[in-house]
């Protein structure tokens, strides 16, 4: 009797156990061990880029402040590529290059190129600006690097830039900045560039007074023939 009561609390409780709803604080830890790893996951992306965007900004304010150089995309030695100025007028024109580079990035942006032209005395408009820029903007990013900045005074010198070019307007209102010295700089340039027109204004005098000269000579023979057949009607009636 007392076996069978026994077993029949047995069965009770192993009917009982196996209908029990699951341990819900078991449940929660392995909720919330999934959950956390998602959440792991996703703080080492979004970490990860906001380090790198952090790493960003922290070198963009030692650039601004002046505590690193900025990276330059293209590397040059402006002595040996631009050899129709001296080393004093390359040092000038940097010189002047970093003045109105605001930014401490290596580049000349629309503004800064406003700002430039407004304090030349040459201001633009928004369209005159980018027209500037797209002249001699070889790797199309819309600002102009220390090279492209001496492009402007190369075409210039070579007289390869228009008449109602900013960029003409530009070099020759900065021509006060680049250094005197030495027979090959951009005021050297443009000064054989007015010589070269000054002897073509030479040659067209030089063809009008020939051809005033033709005339006189033209007029002098028939005031000649004309003296001379006078005479002859005096002297044979």
């Amino acid at each position: 009797m007392a076996s069978e009561e026994l077993a029949k609390k047995l069965q009770r409780r192993l009917a009982t156990e196996q209908s029990a709803p699951p341990d819900l604080c078991v449940v929660d830890n392995r909720t919330k061990t999934s959950q956390g790893e998602e959440h792991e996951k996703t703080a080492v992306i979004n970490g990860s880029a906001t380090s790198e965007l952090t790493a960003k900004l922290s070198r963009r304010l030692d650039i601004n402040e002046g505590n690193t150089e900025p990276k330059q995309t293209k590397v040059f030695n402006p002595y040996t590529e631009f050899k129709e100025f001296s080393r004093k007028q390359i040092k000038d024109m940097e010189k002047m290059f970093k003045r109105y580079d605001s930014g401490k990035d290596g580049f000349i942006d629309l503004m800064e190129l406003k700002m430039m032209m407004e304090k030349l005395g040459a201001p633009q408009t928004h369209l005159g600006l980018k027209s500037m820029i797209k002249e001699v903007d070889e790797d199309f990013d819309g600002k102009l690097s220390f090279r492209e900045f001496l492009l402007i005074f190369r075409r210039a010198a070579a007289g390869e830039l228009q008449e109602e070019s900013g960029l003409l307007m530009l070099a020759r209102l900065s021509e006060i900045d680049v250094s005197t010295e030495g027979v090959l700089g951009a005021r050297d340039f443009f000064e054989a560039k007015m010589q070269a027109l000054a002897v073509g204004s030479r040659f067209e005098a030089e063809i009008r007074e020939e051809q005033e000269e033709r005339k006189r000579q033209e007029l002098e023979r028939k005031q000649r023939r004309a003296a001379f057949k006078e005479l002859q009607s005096t002297f044979c009636p």
